[in-house]
């Protein structure tokens, strides 16, 4: 009987642990039910707290150690766990309950109530947002900007987050990251969840910072307050701000108790990463949203592909085609110590650029029909070592290969911090979105 009673209460103790992402390089990750005269543990949900309580969960004198550090290479998915007790994850050897891991179950021995959800249909997200600063005392709420959403949070132990792919990389000492989670009003009083963690980006191509953070507007279908079609126009779009909500100070949204803001399309938190969150996300810039407005952005997505044509402009070579037939390009990356030749003769050159790609010089081949006439030395182009096509009578068909020097350009759909386009001869420095003038790369 008294193993019975002791088994009980242990589960008791687990099921009463609400929830918490868990990493040794989350800030109260050793924090126990006796570190505090009150019940802070990670998993302790944060409603009608000072600033001091629930920022950071009131865990800033509990840092990690400094090289506990959560990597999240860009472009990729990162698996977190989410767990009621610390002894439900891979971590349980420092938990005071020990091991009681249950596969992909985030509250072992407890019913879904404990993690405040009625079933898959009744979930609200969760994120994970970042501060590009490295001194946790230095950041502010408004630093903070949601760069992933996961909307099937929390139902699983397992929880996967897309980390947009042009995520810049992080100061010298690393990243600040925080974990926060808003349940449904369906399942429990009203809570607001928080945990913060040290993080890096790894594999970063990109230096474009992320946009300031605005505080996300409630524009989604909401059925359950007979709003039965979205608004668009309303969304806050770009980068936004966790929720900090239902607290005694420093709150940036203010829903009552019977209406909780969720990380889901009701507040245009897409699932997966947040790749509108850069400061050329939006070229064109970002228009006030209003509950009239019908007017939705199209943001630039780093990673795509952008098409742009380019005029060569008049031609300084004895060689004017009579009629061009065909111009492809090939982007491959070549090195060359050798001089640029003369620029080839004037044509339209339509370019693709993988924003993905970095080129430092081009070779441009161009076919075109040209009389049959034998170029002088001074002005000779490269010749390629294709085999010319069958001539004719009046004209020959020839592969010519140019190389040519890669000027920095702008371009609508490229990010300033991706590749350039090689034009097919040399340009003045270009200006781009920001203002600034890039210099020349050869």
């Amino acid at each position: 009987m008294i193993f019975i009673l002791l088994a009980f209460i242990g589960s008791v103790q687990v099921a009463s642990a609400h929830i918490s992402i868990w990493h040794p390089s989350m800030w109260g990750f050793n924090v126990t039910d006796k570190s505090y005269p009150y019940d802070n543990r990670p998993v302790t949900p944060l409603a009608d707290y000072t600033f001091d309580q629930w920022w950071f969960h009131g865990h800033l004198d509990h840092p990690p150690h400094k090289e506990d550090v959560f990597e999240l290479p860009a472009g990729q998915t990162v698996t977190t766990e989410l767990a009621c007790n610390k002894g439900a994850t891979s971590f349980f050897a420092s938990s005071e309950g020990g091991d009681i891991r249950q596969g992909d179950n985030p509250c072992p021995n407890a019913p879904m109530s404990e993690y405040h959800t009625n079933g898959p249909d009744d979930l609200k997200g969760c994120s994970l947002a970042i501060a590009y600063k490295s001194d946790v005392t230095q950041v502010q709420p408004e630093d903070f900007t949601v760069f992933s959403v996961n909307h099937t949070c929390v139902f699983h132990r397992f929880t996967d987050f897309q980390v947009p792919a042009a995520m810049p990389p992080c100061p010298k000492g690393g990243c600040i990251c925080a974990w926060f989670w808003i349940h449904s009003e369906d399942s429990g009083s009203e809570q607001n969840y928080m945990n913060g963690f040290q993080c890096n980006i790894t594999g970063s191509t990109s230096n474009v910072a992320l946009a300031k953070p605005e505080v996300a507007r409630r524009c989604g279908a909401d059925p359950k307050r007979n709003k039965m079609e979205a608004a668009p126009g309303n969304c806050t779009y770009g980068a936004k701000q966790p929720f900090y909500w239902f607290q005694k100070e420093r709150n940036n949204v203010f829903e009552d108790q019977y209406a909780p803001p969720f990380y889901l399309d009701l507040y245009n938190f897409k699932d997966g990463a947040q790749d509108d969150i850069f400061q050329n996300s939006y070229p064109g810039g970002l228009p006030s949203p209003s509950p009239n407005s019908t007017f939705v952005p199209t943001p630039v997505i780093f990673g795509a592909a952008a098409s742009a044509t380019i005029d060569s402009g008049p031609s300084s070579s004895p060689l004017t085609p009579s009629s061009p037939s065909s111009s492809s390009v090939s982007s491959s990356p070549q090195t060359t110590t050798e001089a640029a030749p003369a620029a080839p003769p004037s044509a339209q050159v339509s370019v693709i650029v993988s924003t993905s790609v970095v080129l430092t010089t081009q070779v441009v081949t161009v076919t075109a029909s040209v009389p049959a006439i034998t170029p002088t030395p001074t002005a000779a182009p490269v010749i390629s070592t294709a085999a010319a096509v069958s001539p004719s009578a009046s004209s020959t068909v020839t592969e010519y290969s140019f190389q040519f020097v890669t000027v920095t350009a702008a371009l609508p759909g490229v990010p300033s911090a991706v590749p350039s386009v090689s034009s097919v001869e040399s340009s003045p420095p270009v200006k781009s979105r920001d203002g600034l003038t890039r210099s020349e790369q050869v």
